[in-house]
């Protein structure tokens, strides 16, 4: 199955690689709140203060004037000084993504340009395709048309240059088929061609301003060839228990049609969220490869949730950040092979047929199997091929080939270390993007055959590896350009090394 997926992004195009801070956890003002600059700043010095680390905030559709979506114009009575506050936040070690859409509603101050200047899809009389779906007479934009195309990126290059890092791509999948474009395109082939189209714009935009490597999306519809322009998120989605299993199924699904990286929305998009569903939800959203809380009615801020989810949000973020140098060498790859980050275990385990339904697992990376929990008693049944497994969060044990049964607080899950494998730990915990070339520990697990792990930086170049062979009573470890690197057998006793609760440890210096 890798093989076809190799294959297919072949001629569709790889997933490009995301930066490395997108990784980290992003905060949302979420879709219909109100919320101000003040609102903004409060969520974002709050996170500090409780030392739960993100790195990106997102701005959702109110940082412009209601019913002017998507005017680009920022709403100057809740944000007088863009700019200003957008220096405040990148002062505090964020980044910035913005909504858009590509429907500009009849109030919004730029339809009269698009529509004289012939920027928008037409009617089959001539006239400008318009309908009143989520706001009056909205047109949609052309990106058939060379000078719209061009229309658009200035308009996001404006916010841009304003210090916006990333956006969301909202929208793009209701199209009309009844329309006339200006390349004389089918309609109805558009309507899955133009979601490629729109976020190509964008993409391509953000690749040539802030630098190769440095484009990143939350995209909403996706067609073939758009995994060259990640990130994309599942929808909106229920709160509930249902809605999340549903999510990494769908989400399962999405990855094997040739797309790298996903996400979806933490504690859900509709309706309120209990403070179980939000915890469990968080470990799960946490363990993706990409993160972030957003919703629709409410603010999805952690303490909103309870204190407790605030500490969960805590514990996860740092986990999912310290282990940065495994999942960014895992990003590489993705984006070298198309073979997705986050993977059925089929795709992992084709030979064991117990995995080929398996929909409420995946692996997370070759070397991390993730069993989420979906129901309030902490409940979870899951599978594991053959070998030994071990917990990374707690260091227990368990023989492959059966299926469990566990339960847990909101502080655990099972969180399974594929026998005969290394995962690499940073020294940092608190962002996403860090150097991953030094103070490395590498947790090694069950080695009974060589094994190597790479090591890329935040670029996504090539830094250096570990290699670890067994022998008879001993291992053979070889490393090259990686410094200070302390190596953890976990349940392992070695004559000879220092120990922790965990296994037997051995410092390499310099």
């Amino acid at each position: 199955m890798k093989d076809v997926l190799k294959k297919y992004t072949d001629l569709t195009g790889k997933p490009a690689l995301p930066p490395a801070w997108s990784f980290g956890l992003w905060l949302s003002t979420s879709f219909t709140t109100d919320y101000s600059e003040e609102t903004v700043m409060h969520f974002i010095e709050e996170m500090q203060a409780r030392e739960i680390p993100f790195d990106v905030f997102h701005f959702d559709c109110f940082w412009m004037k209601e019913f002017e979506w998507c005017g680009f114009e920022w709403n100057k009575e809740l944000f007088p000084d863009p700019e200003k506050m957008l220096k405040n936040i990148h002062a505090k070690g964020l980044k910035v993504c913005l909504w858009i859409n590509p429907y500009i509603g009849q109030k919004a101050k730029v339809f009269k340009e698009c529509k004289e200047k012939g920027y928008f899809i037409k009617s089959t009389d001539g006239n400008v395709w318009q309908w009143d779906l989520w706001q009056a007479g909205q047109g949609i934009i052309d990106f058939t048309n060379p000078e719209a195309r061009e229309w658009y990126k200035q308009q996001l290059k404006g916010l841009i240059d304003l210090g916006v890092d990333s956006f969301k791509t909202d929208f793009g999948e209701r199209i009309p088929t009844d329309a006339v474009y200006y390349d004389g395109s089918d309609p109805k082939k558009m309507h899955n061609y133009y979601a490629y189209l729109y976020n190509e714009v964008v993409f391509e935009l953000l690749d040539e301003l802030k630098g190769k490597g440095q484009a990143v999306v939350f995209a909403r519809s996706a067609s073939v060839g758009s995994q060259k322009f990640p990130v994309h998120w599942g929808g909106d989605n229920l709160s509930e228990y249902s809605s999340m299993a549903e999510s990494l199924r769908g989400g399962l699904s999405f990855v094997l049609s040739g797309f790298g990286f996903w996400s979806h929305d933490i504690g859900g998009f509709e309706e309120k969220a209990e403070d179980d569903l939000y915890k469990r939800w968080t470990q799960f959203g946490l363990l993706s490869t990409h993160s972030r809380y957003h919703g629709n009615i409410e603010y999805r801020v952690p303490w909103n949730f309870g204190e407790e989810a605030a500490l969960v949000s805590q514990k996860f973020s740092k986990l999912k950040n310290s282990l940065m140098p495994y999942i960014y060498s895992e990003a590489v790859e993705t984006s070298k092979t198309g073979v997705p980050m986050m993977r059925p275990l089929v795709l992992e385990f084709p030979e064991d047929y117990t995995t080929h339904t398996i929909d409420k697992q995946y692996m997370f990376g070759k070397n991390l199997m993730v069993a989420p929990i979906f129901n309030d008693r902490g409940e979870v049944q899951f599978y594991l091929p053959e070998g030994t497994w071990t917990n990374y969060l707690d260091n227990t044990t368990l023989s492959g080939g059966k299926w469990y049964e566990e339960t847990h607080d909101y502080f655990n899950l099972p969180l399974l270390a594929r026998p005969n494998s290394l995962i690499i730990e940073g020294a940092v915990n608190t962002t996403a993007a860090y150097d991953y070339s030094s103070k490395l520990k590498v947790h090694a697990f069950e080695i009974t055959e060589t094994v190597t792990e790479m090591v890329y930086d935040i670029e996504g170049n090539y830094i250096g590896k570990i290699t670890i062979t067994p022998k008879e009573d001993n291992y053979e470890i070889n490393v090259e350009n990686l410094y200070d690197v302390q190596v953890l057998f976990r349940n392992r006793i070695i004559e000879g090394m220092d120990r922790d609760e965990y296994g037997s440890i051995l410092t390499i210096q310099d």
